[in-house]
């Protein structure tokens, strides 16, 4: 248990900080698996949707500092080569 009023109100604030972050990781966790599904039922425009999706919920993330900005921008390379395969395989 915290000792000084600082402290206290430091746990307080790192507690929703830690909520908040949660929340926005699980939400990544959510557009990134749908955008998964969509690519393995090979729905090209549904891909694409998902990935504008995705890719600006990293953005945001990375903005906030929720995520590492070069972590986002892995993630959103490594969607964008899933999106770029399926197109290509389907033409």
């Amino acid at each position: 248990m915290p000792a000084t009023k600082s402290a206290k109100k430091r746990l307080k604030t790192d507690k929703k900080k830690r909520d908040r972050n949660l929340k926005v990781k699980k939400s990544l966790k959510v557009l990134i698996k749908g955008f998964n599904q969509t690519i393995e039922l090979k729905k090209e425009e549904e891909a694409k949707g998902a990935f504008l999706k995705a890719s600006s919920a990293l953005d945001r993330a990375a903005s906030k500092g929720v995520i590492h900005k070069n972590t986002a921008w892995r993630k959103k390379s490594r969607l964008a080569k899933k999106v770029n395969k399926l197109t290509t395989a389907s033409s």
